[in-house]
């Protein structure tokens, strides 16, 4: 399928809010690199969201950007309930591994769905909702952009 310049600017776009080299500095998986579990699960104060539950959200509306340009039902998160998950259940490297992996497989998941987007498709809403596909599109890199950054904050916070 041969792509619409506009949707390869979006791509890229993407990849570099999500993990690719870009002028802006940390993106969103450069700002969890080298985080222990148990720096992962630090909160800034009582009350407030931590790394950990930062990467899920982000994890989280990934998959409902897939869902939504493939209108799949809702239902099939790995984790139950939506938005926000409280997490650590148990601060292990391995745990904190997976809900890495889980971000990971998103992105990937939602990048495919993504891909498979005609250049007209870019301006039409997306199914039940009121924002166009390229909208959604460069909305989910500045979530990603501003997670990012509230993640660089936090650490700051966690290493002072």
């Amino acid at each position: 399928m041969n792509k619409s310049g506009e949707l390869l600017l979006l791509l890229e776009i993407l990849d570099q809010a999500y993990e690719k080299k870009a002028w802006h500095g940390t993106n969103l998986r450069g700002s969890i690199r080298g985080l222990t579990a148990r720096e992962a699960a630090w909160r800034p104060a009582r009350g407030r969201h931590n790394i950990w539950e930062i990467v899920l959200h982000a994890a989280y509306w990934k998959y409902t950007m897939r869902r939504r340009l493939q209108e799949e039902k809702r239902g099939s998160f790995p984790l139950k309930g939506s938005n926000w998950f409280t997490r650590p259940t148990e601060v292990t490297e391995k745990a904190w591994r997976s809900d890495i992996a889980l971000l990971d497989e998103t992105h990937r998941s939602m990048r495919r769905a993504i891909e498979t987007l005609n250049g007209n498709e870019l301006r039409t809403k997306a199914p039940g909702g009121t924002y166009t596909h390229a909208t959604l599109i460069y909305g989910i890199a500045s979530h990603d952009l501003y997670h990012a950054g509230q993640i660089q904050v936090i650490k700051r916070l966690l290493r002072k």
